[in-house]
């Protein structure tokens, strides 16, 4: 591939991504379903060294490279994709890391992200419709004006108990934050939590706060009225 005045090429790219493969990196990230092994800090600094560079961002996604798609969504322009791009992209992006570094880092900041949050929110693939629960939370966060959020809790209620391992973590996510962002529908929120027991046993470290929502809404009004 042949290089430019602006830097590195792909192939160039991908040799260095390749000299940074730690097998007990790997080892780590397999056993959370992510097929790498580049220290996330070591791949942020080529990111940085690189800059924005969409058409290299463009050509590592391509590859379908799990470490190589990372760097291409911290040095893509996430403006420049269209819809069906950022589509195509949340589809093949199976790896939970990749899934949620282009949530998080591209279609946020995309003009296409309300339109894409209302089409995956019920999508058929759990991992795409994971998503648009992600995207959900955000504006139940940020910008929750014209959410139906009973008709959220509602859906949460019926179907989080049995959604695969994404999705129910997706909308669980989206519980707590309703419960701790809107204090009108806390009491609900926490009697769904309480009543589907989704997470309750999860393991938590010392130190952090549990996933389960009853636990998670509690303890963050708790820290916010402190």
């Amino acid at each position: 591939m042949t290089g430019t005045a602006t830097g590195e090429t792909r192939d160039e790219v991908l040799a260095e991504l390749a000299a940074l493969e730690d097998p007990r990196v790997r080892a780590v990230n397999e056993r959370h379903g992510d097929d790498h092994g580049v220290n996330l800090s070591r791949l942020r600094a080529v990111a940085k060294r690189l800059g924005t560079r969409h058409e290299l961002a463009r050509e590592l996604w391509a590859t379908g490279d799990t470490a190589a798609r990372l760097l291409a969504v911290l040095i893509c322009r996430p403006r420049s994709f269209d819809r069906a791009a950022l589509d195509a992209m949340l589809r093949e992006a199976r790896a939970p890391k990749v899934h949620d570094w282009l949530v998080g880092y591209v279609v946020k900041k995309s003009p296409h992200a309300e339109e894409l949050r209302r089409a995956w929110l019920t999508d058929p693939d759990p991992v795409v419709a994971s998503a648009g629960w992600a995207l959900t939370t955000d504006r139940v966060a940020k910008r929750p004006d014209g959410l139906d959020l009973d008709g959220l809790l509602d859906t949460v209620e019926a179907e989080m108990k049995d959604a695969p391992d994404r999705l129910q973590w997706a909308m669980n996510h989206c519980l707590a934050q309703i419960g701790i962002e809107h204090p009108a529908h806390r009491a609900r929120a926490l009697a769904v939590g309480e009543r589907l027991e989704v997470l309750k046993d999860y393991p938590t470290s010392p130190g952090c706060t549990s996933p389960y929502a009853p636990v998670w809404i509690a303890e963050m009004v708790r820290r916010r009225e402190a």
